[in-house]
């Protein structure tokens, strides 16, 4: 039995023989010099929206933390195991990046277990559920509209959680320093599966728009 899937070994070979080959001189210079990426992207962990896909980036230009449905949690230093907050602070205060892009998408399934008081836990930890509780709020508002249907129920949540985010964000002494220095700015933004768009979010509304392509 291979110590890889299969498909990860073919993959491999091809990124080999293709991407590492063309770009080699990159890669030995990002392991001689060290990485400086200006953007840093929180995205969700579904498999269908990777961000270095979506924004055709390559190596070192993307410092992507990926989590159960994009989510930034509040500044909370107590002493626990805080895997996204450590990965943003050695963004912030490391790397020094420029941008922090929170990325959601469509169909989300942590978007749709938070719409769903009812779903059972995946396992006795219930780690989903503790994890998107972070949004109860805002999922409790959406969920008791009987005017929107349960896709645009979804897809609000989506974009709204995308704002929770943002705002958790500014709770970080390190982010609303320096966004207030002008050195780092904040941007929300919500991919489509579907139809491959993706939606920017306003600065000024809060409102999502599609970016002219020029």
């Amino acid at each position: 039995m291979p110590h890889l899937p299969e498909h990860l070994l073919a993959g491999y070979r091809n990124f080999m023989s293709g991407r590492y080959l063309a770009e080699s001189g990159r890669y030995r210079s990002l392991a001689r010099e060290g990485q400086a990426p200006e953007t840093m992207i929180v995205a969700c962990c579904d498999s269908r929206s990777a961000p270095e896909a979506i924004f055709d980036a390559g190596p070192g230009e993307l410092f992507v933390l990926r989590n159960v449905g994009n989510l930034v949690p509040p500044y909370a230093p107590d002493g626990q195991f805080h895997s996204t907050s450590a990965a943003l602070e050695f963004a912030v205060q490391s790397l020094k990046v420029k941008n922090i892009v929170v990325m959601g998408h469509g169909r989300c399934g942590g978007i749709r277990a938070a719409l769903d008081p009812n779903s059972a836990p995946l396992s006795p930890g219930d780690f989903i559920g503790k994890w998107m509780s972070l949004i109860a709020p805002a999922a409790e508002t959406v969920s008791s509209s009987t005017f929107m249907t349960a896709t645009e129920r979804q897809t609000a949540l989506e974009r709204i959680s995308i704002r929770y985010s943002i705002a958790n964000l500014r709770t970080f002494p390190c982010v609303s320093i320096l966004e207030g220095k002008g050195r780092l700015s904040l941007h929300g933004a919500w991919f489509d599966i579907s139809t491959g768009e993706l939606w920017v979010m306003n600065k000024e509304t809060g409102d999502f728009e599609k970016p002219e392509m020029g």
